[in-house]
């Protein structure tokens, strides 16, 4: 089968499905005649497998042991289950909390969150784990920069495709080398630039960022 045809028989789309192939989840044959993978009913009961354990929230790097025979399947579950426990545990203490605050009547603004902030960092010294949506709020931040920088070198580009077709198209004769190479070399210069600006501003919001954000 070609993947397109394991895709709507299981379930799973072809990105997750390189994706296990790429974590050693799911090894397809090769087509000697053209190379391609060649998917039969293992794989197919191998990503049957996957689907089924990913939606129960088992961990790749568990799947991997299972499959590799060193924990059978209740080893894995029983592995598991600890793990959704302590998550239940802190999703209780986190109702628990909540269901607390359903009380205040006050306003946003007078709310005491330094006092709540306090009791959490309490709870969580004894082990609760709350779900932190920090993380995800600065990872935002990397979409303007990544945005702003792909438009750039899209827009270069083609300036500069346009103007080496122009200046060929309107000269008479060759144009020397050198005049070729600087007309192409200053907006890959600019190029240069932006990408540089953008991994230095990706390590300012890895390295900064995300750290003032775990203060407040």
């Amino acid at each position: 089968m070609k993947i397109n045809e394991v895709e709507a028989l299981v379930g799973i789309t072809r990105k997750n499905i390189r994706f296990y192939e790429s974590e050693g989840l799911l090894a397809p044959r090769r087509n000697s005649e053209n190379g391609y993978r060649d998917y039969g009913d293992a794989e197919v009961a191998t990503l049957l497998q996957i689907k089924l354990l990913r939606k129960l929230g088992v961990p790749l790097e568990e799947i991997r042991r299972m499959q590799s025979g060193i924990h059978t399947v209740g080893d894995g579950m029983r592995r598991h289950l600890v793990s959704l426990e302590r998550d239940k545990e802190n999703l209780e203490q986190a109702i628990r909390l909540c269901s607390h605050l359903t009380d205040r009547q006050e306003r946003l603004c007078d709310l005491d969150a330094g006092s709540l902030l306090t009791e959490m960092e309490s709870m969580e010294q004894n082990g609760t784990t709350f779900q932190n949506k920090q993380n995800r709020d600065v990872r935002i931040r990397y979409v303007a920069p990544v945005f702003i920088t792909v438009v750039m070198v899209l827009l270069m580009g083609g300036f500069a495709g346009l103007l080496l077709g122009a200046t060929a198209l309107s000269a008479g004769d060759a144009l020397p080398a050198f005049v070729l190479a600087v007309i192409a070399l200053a907006p890959l210069v600019i190029i240069g630039g932006v990408v540089l600006a953008l991994i230095q501003r990706i390590r300012e919001i890895g390295r900064g960022e995300i750290d003032d954000a775990k203060n407040y």
